[in-house]
């Protein structure tokens, strides 16, 4: 979890992609990252494994720096999809301050979405993360195929999920802005109430993501 720290007045966090392999998590990162100004983000790194890849970039790489000096930064990860990664999966997900569970919207993967989430929750458990309490959304991804659920349908699924669920398309770019905003949104006002943001360093939660999504200007302060 992140961690103010006071010596270098600096306060980073990680956001993770989690899912089942080819739901779209790595597109959803290069289609993110493409659409963000290049002030906001940094390079995308990648590591290969034999038959996955793990992706990361800094979504504020120089950094936001709020009124009171502290500087804000966070980290975006992919976890590998193939179950034979499960311990890079853990490694990824460890110390995560928000989660997106990027599921695959076609009928034929409704089990293989199941099975994911239910490595989601036993991970986040082995590191140490309370899903009750962890900032979540669950985007259902591939919207452009003909053969997905109907949003209807998923909605009523989850209908008694905590969570705020985004269909999306990642390799047309839709709903991929707003899967992010809606982490950071609540990242950040979870950071607001344990770091006291807006009373001590002048940073609204709210203006914070949007600034980092490019939406608003000096909205961060107040």
């Amino acid at each position: 979890m992140a961690e103010l720290d006071r010596t270098s007045n600096r306060l980073v966090f990680k956001l993770v992609y989690y899912g089942p392999a080819l739901s779209g998590k790595t597109t959803n990162l290069i289609s993110l990252h493409d659409r963000l100004v290049p002030s906001r983000r940094g390079e995308i790194m990648m590591f290969d494994t034999r038959e996955d890849r793990t992706l990361f970039f800094d979504l504020l790489p120089i950094g936001w720096r709020a009124p009171s000096g502290l500087l804000i930064k966070f980290k975006v990860y992919t976890v590998p999809g193939q179950v034979a990664h499960d311990s890079t999966r853990k490694a990824v997900l460890s110390r995560a301050d928000g989660v997106c569970f990027v599921a695959d919207s076609r009928s034929s993967q409704s089990i293989n979405n199941a099975e994911s989430f239910r490595n989601l929750e036993e991970n986040a458990m082995r590191v140490g993360l309370d899903l009750e309490r962890l900032p979540i959304v669950i985007q259902f991804n591939k919207r452009d195929l003909p053969d997905v659920t109907s949003e209807e349908e998923l909605r009523q699924r989850w209908s008694q999920a905590p969570w705020p669920l985004v269909m999306a398309s990642a390799l047309e770019g839709r709903g991929v802005e707003e899967t992010l905003g809606r982490l950071l949104e609540s990242v950040c006002l979870g950071a607001d109430r344990r770091y006291r943001l807006r009373e001590e360093h002048g940073c609204s939660p709210e203006g914070l993501s949007a600034a980092i999504l490019g939406r608003a200007g000096n909205h961060a302060h107040g």
